[in-house]
């Protein structure tokens, strides 16, 4: 029989062996591409010494094609627990280095639970893929699997955050798990996303495309959308993730943390009074406000990439987190469009998921013609806003800074959409629509019968101009809450959302809605 000291000894020299993981070449090719294992990435995530290892000793049950005879250490993937700037996270990493980190049975059922104990504990879960996709030699077992983990997405939703890393291949059924997590992050040139390869393409359509133009990166940061973050190395990514969990509580009972903050509540901006330019044709840089407002200058931007004529972004008023709605005049005039839409949509939906009030600030000419859009659903689209912002409960605040036409001025959480606070500056136009496209339809006679009917439309181009382009109509009718000094917004704001901070506010019990999407 062995004795304690030898049970112990053994103990130790599997854990080793396991944590071997693919053995030293395999490690070796992993850094050779860029990329750190699995347990470095782990490492380097979690607090020192505060990450603990969950089932360690799981091994796959797959008799088929001579896998009896194939050890995985770890089954591919590490699991556990620690904690993120003392915050408690759960985490897996798929290890490539053993056996690609391809994922059936028994990896997935290390997986799920995790995620059962992040759903029960209330708290984060993070995954960090990096995999060579299923493990075809278990068949529909490595199906299951997925299904497993794409169900406790679906539960998980809205009640704990949900933010995937990709950091190597993943393809096939394994990209929708991360795609129906809250957040995902690429690495560039080390990580790509697709339903089917460039090989698989090449053969059915005959296109020839490179991994990386495919589902690289920034392929999915500018043009799908799917990503969220592109990130310059594996590090970056992890300290990305870091800084976002940062921003958001642990689960949907929570606020989200407040910090100290050293940013005075009472500074104003005197360059904020000239930030609009004279001319409605010229434009202006919406970071700049948002700089200029929030705690230290400080924000941290989703889908930075994506849909640019919007922006979206964690930031902190007095350290109160917000989540913040903006247009952004230097694209597309901050038209909205399909895929500002979808952005700012989903980015809505998370932040009243999570208690993270809301700024929308606002200078939106309208929606953006064209047939284009019109096809491919803008209506329908659109819509969204609307429906996102009148199903938010948390607190909303609303500052229009210049132009505010028509439907995307109910888009942009109008009062009558659930806005809390409503703010205006002093060059706010608030109207149905421009001035242009208004004598066009209200004074087409009046324009046609005139002598000069050039010089009749531009005179009543002018007298709209002077009678509706302004907050004070909006405001008389209660629309606009307050007209300030722009130098004043910071202060403002903050006051407004601490009054605000014991908002609470119930919708009628339902099942769900059923939003447009």
């Amino acid at each position: 029989m062995k004795t304690v000291a030898q049970r112990i000894q053994e103990l130790k020299e599997k854990e080793a062996q396991i944590k071997a993981m693919g053995g030293a070449a395999a490690v070796a090719k992993q850094h050779e591409a860029g990329k750190l294992t699995a347990r470095e990435r782990l490492d380097h995530f979690f607090d020192p010494g505060t990450f603990r290892e969950t089932d360690i000793f799981v091994k796959h049950r797959c008799v088929n094609f001579g896998m009896e005879k194939v050890d995985i250490p770890a089954d591919g993937v590490i699991t556990g627990f620690g904690l993120v700037n003392g915050r408690p996270v759960f985490a897996f990493a798929q290890d490539f280095t053993s056996r690609a980190g391809s994922l059936g049975e028994m990896h997935s059922k290390k997986i799920t639970k995790v995620m059962d104990l992040a759903l029960k504990a209330g708290v984060p879960f993070v995954g960090l893929n990096d995999s060579g996709g299923a493990r075809i030699q278990e068949g529909v077992d490595s199906l299951s699997a997925y299904g497993q983990i794409f169900y406790r997405n679906a539960i998980a939703s809205g009640v704990i955050p949900q933010i995937s890393a990709i950091m190597g291949p993943t393809a096939g059924g394994a990209v929708y798990s991360p795609a129906m997590t809250d957040f995902i992050f690429m690495v560039k040139n080390t990580s790509y996303m697709f339903i089917t390869g460039p090989d698989v393409i090449k053969s059915v359509t005959g296109e020839e495309i490179t991994f990386e133009d495919l589902g690289g990166a920034m392929a999915h940061n500018t043009k799908s959308g799917v990503a969220h973050f592109a990130c310059e190395d594996d590090r970056d990514c992890l300290d990305q993730i870091k800084r976002l969990l940062s921003f958001i509580p642990n689960n949907n009972m929570e606020d989200p943390p407040r910090v100290a903050c050293g940013d005075p509540t009472s500074r104003e901006d005197a360059g904020l009074d000239s930030l609009v330019p004279d001319s409605p044709q010229a434009s202006y840089d919406m970071y700049d406000l948002i700089r200029s407002i929030v705690d230290d200058g400080d924000f941290f931007e989703p889908h930075h990439y994506y849909a640019q004529n919007i922006i979206t972004a964690f930031a902190r008023l007095n350290g109160r987190s917000v989540g913040i709605i903006a247009n952004q005049p230097r694209v597309l005039a901050g038209c909205l469009d399909v895929n500002a839409a979808d952005k700012a949509t989903r980015f809505i939906r998370f932040c009243d998921a999570f208690n993270i009030p809301l700024l929308t600030i606002a200078d939106v000419p309208g929606y953006l013609p064209g047939s284009d859009q019109e096809w491919h659903g803008i209506i329908r689209h659109g819509a969204k806003l609307l429906w996102c912002y009148s199903e938010a409960t948390v607190p909303k605040l609303t500052l229009v800074t210049r132009k505010d036409y028509g439907g995307s001025y109910l888009a942009m959480c109008s009062r009558d959409l659930g806005a809390d606070m409503v703010f205006a500056w002093p060059t706010a136009e608030i109207a149905v629509m421009g001035a242009s496209g208004a004598a066009n339809v209200i004074f087409r006679k009046e324009i046609q019968a005139a002598a000069d009917p050039a010089a009749k439309r531009a005179e009543i181009i002018a007298e709209y101009e002077n009678l509706l382009y302004n907050p004070y109509i909006a405001a008389s009718r209660g629309f606009v809450d307050q007209v300030i000094v722009p130098r004043e917004t910071r202060p403002r704001l903050i006051e407004a959302l601490e009054i605000l901070s014991t908002k609470r506010e119930t919708l009628p019990p339902k099942k769900h809605g059923n939003i447009p999407v």
